[in-house]
């Protein structure tokens, strides 16, 4: 590996990372770096936006060298898909995901809701 490839990954990867303040502004408003609760999500935003580079590289990668199809891949995302939908909705009684959004049985979700942020 040459420095050069390490200095253009760096930088390319760095600047991709900047779009963590934009998500964080998105779900916050406007906050200061100091505020503790959007340096938590600028932390988390990058994390996710680093995770997805990482994992797009790896499924091209085995896409690539043949380890496996795209029709297997897309096959083995949809049954994780719906275990997580499972995990999730268990989770989460009384809210469940639908074609069209997110359902919720009221009085259950209510109960699971109890104690959230307004």
């Amino acid at each position: 590996m040459t420095p050069e490839l390490i200095e253009v990954y760096e930088r390319t990867l760095n600047r991709l990372a900047k779009w963590r303040s934009v998500f964080a502004g998105w779900q916050l408003g406007t906050r200061s770096k100091e505020d503790p609760e959007c340096q938590a999500i600028r932390d988390h935003r990058e994390a996710s936006i680093i995770l997805r580079v990482e994992m797009s590289a790896v499924s091209r990668l085995l896409l690539e060298k043949g380890v496996f199809t795209l029709e297997e891949f897309m096959e083995v995302q949809i049954k994780e898909a719906e275990e997580l939908n499972k995990m999730l909705e268990k989770r989460f009684p009384g809210i469940t995901s639908t074609d069209d959004g997110i359902e919720y049985d009221l009085p259950k979700a209510a109960q699971t809701m109890r104690g959230w942020r307004m």
